[in-house]
């Protein structure tokens, strides 16, 4: 060890100690959920006054899971969270990063007005065009699966795709991949041209392998305003056919009164994103630390 590094030893302890402190704050409420969630109600009130209480120690059952899936529709709250999520992820991040390489990459007549409009739609709120947009889904028609099959309806409220299509253009979405593509050399995009690809080539051998980072920091960012989604499904999902878990939780707490069950139905709704979290954080903390060295 050099002196200079002997020297801020101490420093580097500290800060090493405040990150494991503050580490511990963050994860305090989760472990405690955890861990309550596979104790009985008398365990839990009996571990509250100890460290117990986040630690999954003692008498563990996971019969509380068992009761959070077999009240209710809860699976199916889970299954209709997870398909959207996914198709509003998997389409968006397609068409966000091709709108962002039209604007980041080609040439076209309007392009610096449309790139005004996306910034000034950053800074209007979804609360301020709910109500706009429910007219508007209310009067489209749409489509539904029956015993007989597929038959139209008046309009797409209590559907699936009314949870995912207003939601795969995201101006933010965008934004972030233009961001990202502006860095690329387009010393690439032209060798490419030059070998004879088109722009969607381009895009899709040159740019996509490029930008994972920023690919898996949009699909978090996306995936976890479309998993936590609450105030669009509680207007336009009166029924439970097509009704997300975050919306379930309401309904499920109102026929239980065992903290064990309600601890357990939190963890349903929280690992899901810890876990794409933790397969894809290499490339979100590429993707921020990225952005600081550029900014």
């Amino acid at each position: 060890m050099t002196p200079r590094q002997l020297k801020n030893a101490p420093l580097r302890l500290a800060l090493h100690a405040l990150m494991l402190l503050l580490a511990f704050v963050f994860l305090f409420p989760f472990l405690f959920m955890l861990s309550a969630s596979l104790k009985s109600n008398q365990d839990i009130f009996s571990d509250l006054q100890s460290l117990r209480a986040l630690l999954p120690v003692g008498t563990l059952t996971l019969q509380n899971y068992a009761e959070v899936f077999g009240l209710g529709n809860v699976g199916r709250f889970f299954l209709n969270s997870v398909f959207i999520t996914i198709a509003t992820v998997g389409i968006g991040l397609a068409v966000n990063s091709m709108a962002a390489f039209a604007l980041s990459r080609l040439e076209w007549r309007g392009r610096a007005p449309v790139l005004t409009i996306l910034v000034v739609l950053l800074i209007i709120p979804f609360d301020a065009i709910t109500v706009p947009l429910l007219f508007i889904v209310a009067s489209l028609p749409g489509l539904e699966m029956t015993e007989l099959g597929i038959s139209p309806t008046r309009s797409w409220l209590d559907t699936l795709y009314v949870q995912i299509i207003p939601f795969i253009a995201n101006t933010f979405s965008i934004f972030l991949f233009y961001q990202f593509f502006r860095e690329i050399p387009k010393d690439f995009d032209e060798a490419a041209y030059v070998d004879g690809a088109t722009p969607f080539q381009v895009f899709r051998h040159v740019i996509v392998p490029s930008s994972m980072p920023v690919f898996a920091t949009v699909g978090i960012l996306q995936g976890l305003a479309a998993w936590n989604q609450y105030l669009w499904p509680v207007i336009t999902v009166p029924g439970d056919a097509a009704r997300p878990l975050m919306i379930g939780m309401q309904q499920f707490f109102g026929r239980t009164t065992e903290w064990g069950q309600v601890m357990a139905y939190a963890t349903v709704i929280t690992l899901p994103v810890l876990v794409a979290f933790v397969i894809f954080q290499r490339w979100f903390v590429r993707s921020v630390a990225g952005s600081g060295i550029k900014g």
